[in-house]
Protein backbone atom coordinates (compact mmCIF):
# COMPACT_ATOMS: atom_id res chain seq x y z
CA UNK A 1 0.00 0.00 0.00
CA UNK A 2 1.37 3.42 -0.84
CA UNK A 3 3.00 5.46 1.36
CA UNK A 4 1.19 9.26 1.66
CA UNK A 5 2.54 12.49 2.48
CA UNK A 6 0.09 15.28 3.26
CA UNK A 7 1.47 18.37 1.07
CA UNK A 8 1.12 21.33 3.60
CA UNK A 9 1.07 24.25 0.96
CA UNK A 10 -2.16 22.72 -0.50
CA UNK A 11 -4.28 20.60 1.68
CA UNK A 12 -5.61 22.13 5.12
CA UNK A 13 -5.91 25.92 3.80
CA UNK A 14 -8.76 26.72 5.81
CA UNK A 15 -6.19 26.60 8.53
CA UNK A 16 -2.97 28.37 9.46
CA UNK A 17 0.19 26.54 8.79
CA UNK A 18 1.09 25.39 12.38
CA UNK A 19 -2.40 23.74 12.38
CA UNK A 20 -2.03 22.34 9.08
CA UNK A 21 0.49 19.55 11.05
CA UNK A 22 -1.62 19.39 13.81
CA UNK A 23 -4.35 18.38 11.86
CA UNK A 24 -2.58 15.79 8.84
CA UNK A 25 -1.25 13.60 12.14
CA UNK A 26 -4.77 13.83 13.45
CA UNK A 27 -5.83 12.36 9.87
CA UNK A 28 -3.50 9.76 9.89
CA UNK A 29 -0.13 11.20 8.10
CA UNK A 30 3.34 10.42 9.28
CA UNK A 31 4.82 12.63 6.84
CA UNK A 32 4.37 15.57 5.42
CA UNK A 33 5.66 17.81 2.52
CA UNK A 34 6.09 21.83 2.66
CA UNK A 35 7.17 23.10 -0.54
CA UNK A 36 8.43 27.00 0.54
CA UNK A 37 8.92 26.73 3.93
CA UNK A 38 11.53 30.24 3.98
CA UNK A 39 9.01 32.38 6.16
CA UNK A 40 9.34 30.20 8.69
CA UNK A 41 12.00 29.26 10.91
CA UNK A 42 13.51 25.83 11.17
CA UNK A 43 13.41 26.13 14.94
CA UNK A 44 9.68 26.34 14.85
CA UNK A 45 9.36 23.83 12.08
CA UNK A 46 11.09 21.64 13.76
CA UNK A 47 9.17 21.94 17.02
CA UNK A 48 5.74 21.25 14.95
CA UNK A 49 7.40 18.55 13.39
CA UNK A 50 8.08 16.85 16.84
CA UNK A 51 4.98 17.79 18.55
CA UNK A 52 2.76 15.93 16.00
CA UNK A 53 5.72 12.83 15.28
CA UNK A 54 5.80 14.00 11.55
CA UNK A 55 8.80 13.39 9.31
CA UNK A 56 9.58 16.25 6.33
CA UNK A 57 10.51 14.39 3.57
CA UNK A 58 10.28 17.20 0.77
CA UNK A 59 11.09 20.99 -0.04
CA UNK A 60 11.42 23.12 -3.17
CA UNK A 61 14.50 25.79 -3.77
CA UNK A 62 13.91 28.92 -3.60
CA UNK A 63 12.21 30.36 -6.69
CA UNK A 64 13.72 33.51 -6.88
CA UNK A 65 11.76 36.19 -8.06
CA UNK A 66 8.67 35.16 -8.24
CA UNK A 67 6.93 39.05 -8.51
CA UNK A 68 8.93 38.97 -11.45
CA UNK A 69 7.70 35.27 -12.94
CA UNK A 70 10.64 33.50 -12.13
CA UNK A 71 10.13 29.92 -11.12
CA UNK A 72 13.74 28.41 -9.62
CA UNK A 73 17.13 29.77 -11.21
CA UNK A 74 18.54 25.95 -11.87
CA UNK A 75 19.13 26.60 -15.53
CA UNK A 76 19.25 30.54 -15.80
CA UNK A 77 22.54 31.57 -17.48
CA UNK A 78 23.91 34.25 -15.80
CA UNK A 79 22.32 33.27 -12.45
CA UNK A 80 24.50 31.02 -11.11
CA UNK A 81 25.61 32.88 -7.91
CA UNK A 82 21.67 33.18 -7.20
CA UNK A 83 21.21 29.93 -7.85
CA UNK A 84 23.75 28.53 -5.18
CA UNK A 85 23.04 30.52 -2.93
CA UNK A 86 19.32 29.85 -3.08
CA UNK A 87 20.35 26.01 -3.04
CA UNK A 88 22.51 26.97 0.21
CA UNK A 89 19.47 28.12 1.66
CA UNK A 90 17.19 25.42 0.75
CA UNK A 91 20.13 22.60 1.94
CA UNK A 92 20.26 24.58 5.27
CA UNK A 93 16.63 23.97 5.68
CA UNK A 94 17.17 20.13 4.92
CA UNK A 95 19.96 19.47 7.25
CA UNK A 96 17.96 21.40 10.24
CA UNK A 97 14.57 19.54 9.50
CA UNK A 98 16.14 16.13 8.25
CA UNK A 99 14.81 16.33 4.56
CA UNK A 100 16.46 14.25 2.32
CA UNK A 101 14.56 14.83 -1.12
CA UNK A 102 14.92 18.39 -2.24
CA UNK A 103 13.07 19.65 -5.51
CA UNK A 104 15.42 21.61 -7.58
CA UNK A 105 13.62 24.40 -9.70
CA UNK A 106 14.76 24.61 -12.96
CA UNK A 107 13.36 28.20 -14.14
CA UNK A 108 11.60 29.89 -17.06
CA UNK A 109 13.19 30.13 -20.34
CA UNK A 110 11.66 32.77 -22.62
CA UNK A 111 13.70 32.64 -25.68
CA UNK A 112 13.96 28.44 -26.89
CA UNK A 113 16.90 29.38 -28.42
CA UNK A 114 18.89 29.74 -25.37
CA UNK A 115 18.17 25.92 -24.72
CA UNK A 116 21.14 25.04 -24.84
CA UNK A 117 22.76 27.71 -22.74
CA UNK A 118 20.13 26.55 -20.46
CA UNK A 119 20.88 23.11 -20.45
CA UNK A 120 24.67 23.46 -20.07
CA UNK A 121 24.16 25.79 -16.86
CA UNK A 122 21.85 23.10 -15.72
CA UNK A 123 23.84 20.31 -15.54
CA UNK A 124 26.55 22.50 -13.91
CA UNK A 125 24.72 23.36 -10.84
CA UNK A 126 23.26 19.87 -10.20
CA UNK A 127 26.52 18.18 -10.56
CA UNK A 128 27.87 20.57 -8.24
CA UNK A 129 24.59 20.30 -6.03
CA UNK A 130 24.50 16.53 -5.94
CA UNK A 131 28.24 16.15 -5.15
CA UNK A 132 27.41 18.88 -2.41
CA UNK A 133 24.82 16.49 -0.64
CA UNK A 134 26.10 13.03 -1.30
CA UNK A 135 27.36 13.10 1.77
CA UNK A 136 24.29 13.90 3.54
CA UNK A 137 22.29 11.36 1.53
CA UNK A 138 19.85 13.49 0.29
CA UNK A 139 18.52 13.35 -3.46
CA UNK A 140 17.67 15.92 -5.69
CA UNK A 141 14.75 15.82 -7.55
CA UNK A 142 13.82 17.32 -11.54
CA UNK A 143 10.12 17.71 -12.08
CA UNK A 144 8.83 18.24 -15.15
CA UNK A 145 5.64 21.11 -14.81
CA UNK A 146 3.33 21.07 -17.79
CA UNK A 147 2.88 23.88 -19.95
CA UNK A 148 -0.35 25.21 -19.20
CA UNK A 149 0.05 26.46 -15.41
CA UNK A 150 3.74 26.75 -15.69
CA UNK A 151 4.96 28.10 -19.16
CA UNK A 152 8.08 28.10 -20.64
CA UNK A 153 9.55 25.81 -17.96
CA UNK A 154 12.43 24.26 -18.84
CA UNK A 155 11.07 21.18 -18.72
CA UNK A 156 7.35 19.82 -19.12
CA UNK A 157 7.75 15.39 -20.02
CA UNK A 158 9.08 12.98 -18.65
CA UNK A 159 11.71 11.44 -21.20
CA UNK A 160 13.44 15.45 -20.90
CA UNK A 161 14.13 14.58 -17.66
CA UNK A 162 15.50 11.44 -18.47
CA UNK A 163 17.77 12.41 -20.99
CA UNK A 164 18.90 15.28 -18.50
CA UNK A 165 19.58 12.73 -16.11
CA UNK A 166 22.03 10.71 -17.65
CA UNK A 167 24.07 13.82 -18.71
CA UNK A 168 24.35 14.64 -15.10
CA UNK A 169 25.56 11.45 -14.57
CA UNK A 170 24.48 11.63 -10.69
CA UNK A 171 23.06 8.64 -8.97
CA UNK A 172 21.55 11.27 -6.07
CA UNK A 173 19.55 13.01 -8.84
CA UNK A 174 16.02 11.73 -9.86
CA UNK A 175 13.04 12.24 -11.53
CA UNK A 176 10.16 13.52 -9.49
CA UNK A 177 6.93 12.10 -11.36
CA UNK A 178 3.75 13.94 -10.76
CA UNK A 179 0.46 12.47 -12.26
CA UNK A 180 -1.13 15.98 -12.51
CA UNK A 181 1.25 17.97 -14.76
CA UNK A 182 2.10 14.57 -16.47
CA UNK A 183 -1.23 14.28 -17.50
CA UNK A 184 -1.47 17.34 -18.61
CA UNK A 185 2.01 17.35 -20.53
CA UNK A 186 1.97 14.15 -22.23
CA UNK A 187 -0.62 11.41 -20.62
CA UNK A 188 -0.16 7.51 -20.76
CA UNK A 189 0.89 7.97 -16.81
CA UNK A 190 0.89 4.07 -16.21
CA UNK A 191 3.10 3.40 -19.03
CA UNK A 192 5.58 6.20 -18.35
CA UNK A 193 5.63 5.07 -14.60
CA UNK A 194 6.76 1.55 -16.14
CA UNK A 195 9.36 3.03 -18.73
CA UNK A 196 10.94 5.48 -15.78
CA UNK A 197 10.41 3.34 -12.95
CA UNK A 198 14.23 3.11 -12.47
CA UNK A 199 14.81 7.19 -12.23
CA UNK A 200 11.95 7.52 -10.11
CA UNK A 201 12.96 8.78 -6.95
CA UNK A 202 9.09 10.51 -5.80
CA UNK A 203 5.28 10.54 -6.41
CA UNK A 204 3.14 13.17 -6.82
CA UNK A 205 -0.90 13.83 -7.46
CA UNK A 206 -3.63 15.30 -7.90
CA UNK A 207 -6.92 15.41 -9.77
CA UNK A 208 -7.07 16.50 -13.63
CA UNK A 209 -8.89 19.29 -14.25
CA UNK A 210 -8.50 20.88 -11.10
CA UNK A 211 -5.83 20.01 -8.98
CA UNK A 212 -8.45 18.73 -6.78
CA UNK A 213 -8.62 14.93 -4.34
CA UNK A 214 -8.72 11.41 -6.82
CA UNK A 215 -12.15 11.62 -6.72
CA UNK A 216 -12.61 14.22 -8.91
CA UNK A 217 -11.56 14.39 -12.62
CA UNK A 218 -10.48 11.47 -15.45
CA UNK A 219 -7.79 9.94 -14.44
CA UNK A 220 -7.95 6.82 -11.96
CA UNK A 221 -5.53 7.67 -9.77
CA UNK A 222 -6.61 4.17 -7.76
CA UNK A 223 -5.40 2.66 -10.36
CA UNK A 224 -2.29 4.23 -10.48
CA UNK A 225 -1.28 4.04 -6.67
CA UNK A 226 -2.08 -0.13 -7.13
CA UNK A 227 0.73 -0.09 -9.75
CA UNK A 228 3.03 1.26 -7.86
CA UNK A 229 2.32 -1.49 -5.14
CA UNK A 230 2.97 -3.58 -8.43
CA UNK A 231 5.69 -1.81 -9.48
CA UNK A 232 7.38 -2.26 -5.94
CA UNK A 233 7.35 1.42 -5.27
CA UNK A 234 8.82 2.08 -1.37
CA UNK A 235 9.12 5.90 -1.24
CA UNK A 236 7.06 8.67 -0.32
CA UNK A 237 3.26 9.89 -2.72
CA UNK A 238 3.03 13.18 -2.13
CA UNK A 239 -0.73 14.58 -2.19
CA UNK A 240 -0.20 17.66 -3.64
CA UNK A 241 -4.24 19.20 -4.02
CA UNK A 242 -6.14 21.92 -3.33
CA UNK A 243 -9.48 20.65 -1.49
CA UNK A 244 -12.58 20.85 -3.36
CA UNK A 245 -14.03 21.46 -0.92
CA UNK A 246 -13.21 20.77 3.16
CA UNK A 247 -9.75 19.44 2.96
CA UNK A 248 -11.56 16.80 6.06
CA UNK A 249 -14.56 15.67 3.89
CA UNK A 250 -12.71 15.45 0.56
CA UNK A 251 -10.26 12.38 2.26
CA UNK A 252 -12.84 10.37 1.54
CA UNK A 253 -10.47 8.43 -1.10
CA UNK A 254 -8.46 7.74 1.28
CA UNK A 255 -10.13 5.72 3.51
CA UNK A 256 -9.24 2.66 2.46
CA UNK A 257 -5.28 3.48 2.67
CA UNK A 258 -5.86 4.03 6.56
CA UNK A 259 -5.98 8.07 6.26
CA UNK A 260 -9.09 10.10 7.31
CA UNK A 261 -10.42 11.53 10.55
CA UNK A 262 -11.73 8.13 11.83
CA UNK A 263 -8.19 6.92 11.13
CA UNK A 264 -6.09 9.65 13.82
CA UNK A 265 -2.32 8.13 14.83
CA UNK A 266 -2.05 7.33 18.04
Amino acid sequence: MPRFAANLTTMFPELDLQDRFTQARHVGFSAVELLQPYTESIADIKDWLSCNQLEMILLNTPMGYVSKGERGLACLPGRETDFKEAFELALHYALGLEIKMIHVMAGIVRRRHETKACERVLINNLQWAADLVAEHHIVLMLEPLNPYDVPNYFYSRAIEIAKLLKKIDRQNVKMQYDFYHLQLSQGNLGAGLREYFDVIGHIQFSSVPGRFEPQYGEVNLPFLFDLLDELGYNGWVGCEYRPKFNTIEGLSWAKPYGLGPNNSMS
